[in-house]
């Protein structure tokens, strides 16, 4: 199974991008973030007809996930629980396969100290509570998405200047590594332990030509899974494109 993760900073603005690597890599699923498109706008059809079903939550201008799946999913669960809630539009679990596969964009939290930054801290704290209700750590599943942390110093550009950033700064970084408690392990940093690799670039000061980025899109799965990583890297090519998104996409190869 192949997963990919890719905010997309607006589908209908990123939606050739996207379509270009479906007919590329061909991922079993695909989940995005930041579709910033009211439901009764987003391209469903275009999406449809590259083969993937098509599930999605999202408002005008910010948030909204989707998760693509070439199979019909067994299961989707919107929200922090399986009825409507104020996070529809920032997580998305599809079951593809019997694997659960959540979909999320965390709240960036704007600046520390702030009510949106108590927000962000609050919003890790609820997630362990729906990873304890929904999952089991022993069993399959997968974590993917935006999720607005660098866990390391190694994870962004001149670490030392970043620690008060809302997704550097040290309570952020512990709430995202409390949810990881539970079971889970990123994949890429377990393949690649030393490698300086980062998922985004702002389109400022010539960020991405200088490589001043941040590894903050991730795909974590349990330990069972985990294991059964055989690859797991970040394409720089959606990246380089003409109008294209601040971030870059992240897959990993399982084989179940």
């Amino acid at each position: 199974m192949k997963i990919a993760t890719y905010n997309v900073n607006s589908i209908r603005k990123r939606l050739p991008i996207v379509l270009e690597w479906l007919t590329q890599h061909e991922p079993d699923v695909m989940c995005l973030q930041e579709t910033k498109v009211q439901d009764q706008n987003f391209p469903v059809a275009a999406l449809k007809d590259a083969g993937y079903h098509v599930y999605y939550r999202g408002m005008k201008s910010y948030n909204g996930v989707a998760t693509l799946s070439r199979r019909e999913p067994d299961r989707v669960i919107y929200g922090l629980d399986d009825r409507p809630d104020s996070e529809d539009a920032r997580i998305l679990q599809t079951v593809v396969g019997g694997i659960p596969i959540v979909n999320s964009y965390v709240p960036q939290g704007h600046l520390v100290g702030s009510s949106k930054y108590e927000f962000k801290l609050e919003w890790f704290r609820q997630f362990h509570r729906y990873l304890e209700l929904h999952l089991h750590p022993g069993k399959p599943a997968v974590w993917v998405g935006d999720l607005n942390v660098a866990p390391e110093p190694i994870d962004v550009y001149h670490p030392d200047r970043r620690v008060n950033d809302p997704d550097f700064h040290i309570d952020a970084r512990n709430a995202y590594k409390q949810v990881l408690s539970w079971g889970l392990v990123d994949v890429f940093r377990h393949l690649h332990p030393e490698r300086i690799q980062y998922t985004y670039w702002d389109y400022f000061r010539n960020a991405f030509a200088n490589n001043w980025g941040w590894r903050i899109d991730h795909i974590l799965a349990t330990e069972s899974l985990a294991a059964a990583c055989t690859a797991a890297d970040v394409d720089l090519a959606p990246r380089r494109l003409p109008e294209t998104s601040d971030h870059t996409v992240v897959w990993a190869e399982f084989t179940l």
